[in-house]
C-alpha cells in the first residue's frame, strides 16, 4: 500500500486507465493536478487511505487497451489530435447553440444558466486557441525530435529555448479549464438536469458532461504521458 500512496497521482491512471473513474469518484483530480502523490491528495480530500488503495489496486488488475499496445510519441500525438482535438471543435459550435437556447428560455427560472454559458463560451474560445498552440509550435517540435533521434540527423534548440517554457504554459492552461469545468459541474448540479426540464436541457447536460470527461482524457493523455516523454527525450538531446 505504501508505494501505491506515494506514487503521484497521474502516474497511476497513466498505468492503468480504470483507476480514473475511481480517483473521480472521491473528488480527486488526475489530470490537472495528478503531480501529488496519492498520499498527498487523500489527505486534501480527507479520505481513508486504505480504503481508496484497495479500490486501486482492484482497477490495476482490470485489462488496459491503452497500456497493451502503448504509443510512440507521433502516434500519442495523433489519437490526441484526431479523437480530442477533433471532438472539441466538433461538440463546441452545438454546445454554444444549445446553451444559448436554454438561456433564453428558462435563463429566468434557472439563473446558474447564465453563468455556465459564459463559462463555456470563455473555456471553449480558450480552447480552440490553445489546441493551436499545440499544433503548430510544441506537436511539431517533438515529432521532429523524434525524426531526429530515429534518423540520426542534427536537430537545432527551438526558439522557446527549453520544451519545458511550451509545456509549462500548456499545463497552465489546462489547469484554468480543469477549474472552468469544477465550477460548471458545480453549478449544473453535476450535470442533472431540473424537473421541470426539456428534451434540450436534457441534451445540453450530457453534452456537458461527456465534453468534460473528454477533456480529462484529452489532459491525463497531454500531463501524464506526452509531456514527460517529451521533458525526458529533450533532456537526451545534443542540440547542433
Amino acid at each position: 500500500m505504501k508505494t501505491l500512496l506515494q506514487t503521484k497521482v497521474g502516474d497511476i491512471v497513466a498505468r492503468n486507465y480504470h483507476t480514473a473513474p475511481v480517483l473521480t469518484t472521491h473528488g480527486i483530480d488526475f489530470c490537472c493536478r495528478g503531480r501529488v502523490t496519492l498520499e498527498e491528495a487523500c489527505q486534501r480530500q480527507q479520505l481513508t487511505p486504505e480504503i481508496l488503495v484497495s479500490e486501486l489496486e482492484e482497477a490495476l488488475q482490470l485489462p488496459d487497451a491503452h497500456q497493451d499496445q502503448p504509443l510512440g510519441l507521433p502516434q500519442l500525438i495523433d489519437t490526441i489530435v484526431d479523437e480530442h482535438h477533433a471532438y472539441l471543435r466538433a461538440t463546441v459550435p452545438a454546445l454554444n447553440t444549445y446553451l444559448e437556447k436554454l438561456v433564453k428560455v428558462h435563463g429566468q427560472r434557472h439563473s446558474e444558466l447564465h453563468e455556465i454559458k459564459t463559462l463555456f463560451f470563455e473555456g471553449s474560445e480558450h480552447l480552440l486557441a490553445h489546441l493551436k498552440k499545440e499544433e503548430l509550435i510544441l506537436f511539431p517540435y517533438i515529432r521532429a525530435m523524434v525524426e531526429s533521434q530515429e534518423k540520426n540527423y542534427p536537430l537545432a534548440r527551438p526558439h522557446f529555448g527549453e520544451i519545458d517554457n511550451p509545456i509549462q504554459m500548456m499545463e497552465v492552461e489546462h489547469q484554468t479549464e480543469g477549474e472552468r469545468f469544477r465550477k460548471i459541474a458545480q453549478l449544473s448540479n453535476h450535470y442533472t438536469p431540473p424537473e421541470d426540464s426539456c428534451q434540450t436541457y436534457q441534451v445540453t447536460y450530457a453534452l456537458l458532461q461527456e465534453f468534460e470527461a473528454d477533456l480529462h482524457r484529452h489532459i491525463h493523455l497531454e500531463n501524464n504521458i506526452l509531456f514527460p516523454q517529451a521533458q525526458r527525450l529533450f533532456a537526451d538531446f545534443t542540440f547542433k
